[in-house]
């Protein structure tokens, strides 16, 4: 069986000092487009060869955002319990610890106030990392106060949303937040101070049927998959066959469901030219 053995074995690694190709240095989107980690980074976090978005967190909203990333944030000590004394498989303050270790964040939303384009500007951006962005008293409770704080102060107010829905271990008290956001929102709109609402790829849920559709100007990223609920279940429900991409943004900005898509990169400038519009202020050249 010698003619299997290479004979010239050259220059070889032990196996046991062999290493593997770090991970993380590149990304590979759902088309297949392989992308540098740095350059994706640098880009802001899209593809340059299919344009696709990926999912980001409020820490880089508020870099994307906020000017020189310079903001203060709102209620960042806020943190959820277990009042219902929710049981599954895995109890809740063990999710929640886990969850919180796991991203180092107290919830699904951070709130802030900075300058952007140097306008003062409120905005709560939701984590999708944290239990699937899902909503539940502390999130309706920051998004609320963060409201108040627009109107105390009369800044407008910028709504980033991404999330699975209502968190299921807090039942009817995760429901009552789409009460409680959208009366404040109602109160936002009485003294007229602009509220954009931009949804992000996933925005489902409890999330849809309030806040999220609720803006001034309701806008979105592209392809981003904003529903009340799944495919499966509309499906279901309706025993009709869906159109393609039914809940995708480009089709929902087609039937009147969103005013915009933007790119990432627009994003600040678009947002801030709405803000100048809706106050009838001069735009900014």
């Amino acid at each position: 069986m010698a003619w299997f053995k290479r004979k010239d074995k050259g220059i070889q690694t032990p196996t046991e000092n062999k290493k593997d190709t770090p991970r993380g240095l590149w990304y590979k989107t759902p088309s297949g487009k392989i992308i540098d980690t740095e350059e994706l980074k640098s880009n802001l976090y899209v593809s340059p060869e299919d344009g696709y978005h990926v999912r980001i967190g409020s820490k880089e909203y508020f870099a994307l955002f906020f000017d020189n990333n310079e903001f203060k944030e709102l209620n960042e000590k806020l943190t959820s319990v277990d009042p219902l004394k929710f049981e599954d498989t895995k109890k809740y303050p063990d999710r929640l610890k886990a969850a919180k270790e796991k991203t180092n964040l107290n919830d699904a939303v951070r709130t802030a106030v900075g300058k952007s384009l140097g306008k003062d500007l409120v905005i709560a951006a939701m984590d999708f990392t944290f239990i699937g962005g899902s909503m539940g008293s502390v999130v309706g409770e920051k998004i609320a106060r963060a409201i108040n704080h627009s109107i105390e102060n009369k800044i407008p107010f910028l709504m980033i949303s991404k999330s699975g829905g209502a968190r299921m271990q807090e039942a009817s008290l995760s429901l009552m937040q789409l009460v409680k956001t959208s009366s404040k929102l109602a109160q936002l709109a009485e003294i007229k101070i602009p509220y954009i609402s931009l949804c992000t790829d996933p925005t489902t849920g409890g999330t849809t049927a309030s806040y999220a559709m609720l803006g001034d100007i309701n806008i979105a990223e592209p392809n981003a998959l904003i529903g009340f609920a799944g495919p499966r279940i509309v499906k279901d429900t309706t025993g009709k066959e869906l159109p393609e991409g039914f809940q995708r943004s480009e089709f929902l900005l087609e039937h009147g469901f969103l005013d915009g898509i933007y790119e990432r990169k627009n994003l600040k400038e678009q947002i801030n030219l709405y803000i100048d519009l809706i106050q009838n202020l001069p735009v900014r050249k």
